[in-house]
């Protein structure tokens, strides 16, 4: 069966709403494997409870190579700590394929908030916020994605208060970010980074610990957050799995076709310009990441004091 993979077309599942930077990957991706297999590679978005529902149908389907999940490190890492109980497994219940990108979040607020409130810098944002406590309401693209807990990690750090309000995805957030019903939003960069070259949202920061390659201009929160947020560091990353059981030639053909589409120039560049660095890394390490985040994620989780809603 293996050998004669595929014969008709592949779903790829993404447990988010359109917009976010998981469909956005995903949807990069899916034209390189349809060329090189000659099936389609279609994208089918099933957003809800921080990614939960999406993770739970490709863990359940059969393991034959014909149901994909574009996860991240809120469905494969966060999660677990952060719900109560899940409907899945993030780690038996999946075969780990490759680790497509990282990506570093950004912090961007509503321009015209930020001007009626006088923030300018991330130090601006603290003062504000411990100033105004719960004045400043934080959107994220769900409840346990890396999106919301990169808030949570830094509202713990600097001691503030910013209501979190949970959507289906970085889409909608973003909406009502750019319409001025949200206020701050810690974004996955590739999403965001279009309405922050239009002048719709304002970027203050990014969250990884050294500076993006798209956006050399902005600061990292530990550059411009004074001592309170020394050593902020809050990477999101998106990889492929398949449901537990799926073939080892499955997972082997797609490993090998998705590292070497990162691979090529074209490939990226269309991923360095919007934020996400391309990776490629293999089944074997890819679970060994994924059990690493997972730790690290459940401490900042007990420290923060962070749950879903």
């Amino acid at each position: 069966m293996a050998e004669a993979w595929p014969t008709k077309p592949v779903r790829i599942v993404v447990p988010f709403a359109t917009g976010g930077t998981t469909d956005v990957l995903a949807r990069v991706l899916a034209p390189h494997l349809e060329r090189t297999f000659e099936q389609p590679f279609t994208v089918d978005n099933k957003a809800g409870s921080g990614g939960n529902l999406g993770a739970a149908e490709v863990a359940k389907a059969p393991p034959d190579g014909y149901t994909l999940l574009m996860g991240t490190v809120g469905t494969q890492a966060i999660n677990g700590a952060l719900y109560a109980s899940l409907p899945f497994d993030p780690v038996k219940d999946f075969a780990p394929v490759t680790l497509v990108a990282n990506v570093p979040n950004v912090l961007v607020m509503n321009p015209a908030k930020m001007e009626s409130a006088g923030i300018h810098s991330v130090l601006d944002l603290v003062k504000y916020a411990k100033d105004n406590p719960g004045k400043l309401n934080m959107a994220s693209s769900g409840s346990g994605t890396s999106i919301h807990l990169t808030g949570e990690l830094f509202k713990a750090m600097t001691g503030t208060v910013m209501p979190h309000t949970p959507y289906k995805g970085s889409g909608p957030a973003l909406a009502d970010l750019v319409a001025g019903k949200m206020d701050v939003m810690f974004d996955n960069l590739p999403s965001a980074s279009p309405l922050i070259k239009s002048g719709k949202l304002k970027a203050l920061a990014v969250t990884s610990t050294t500076r993006s390659f798209s956006m050399l201009e902005l600061p990292t929160i530990d550059e411009a957050g004074g001592p309170l947020l020394k050593g902020f560091d809050a990477t999101s990353w998106f990889g492929i799995l398949a449901p537990v059981g799926t073939p080892l030639e499955i997972v082997g053909k797609l490993h090998a076709e998705i590292s070497r589409s990162l691979g090529t120039e074209a490939m990226r560049q269309t991923m360095l310009a919007q934020g996400a660095i391309p990776s490629g890394m293999g089944s074997a390490a890819f679970g060994r990441l994924i059990t690493s985040e997972s730790y690290k994620w459940a401490k900042v989780i007990k420290t923060s004091g962070a749950h879903a809603q």
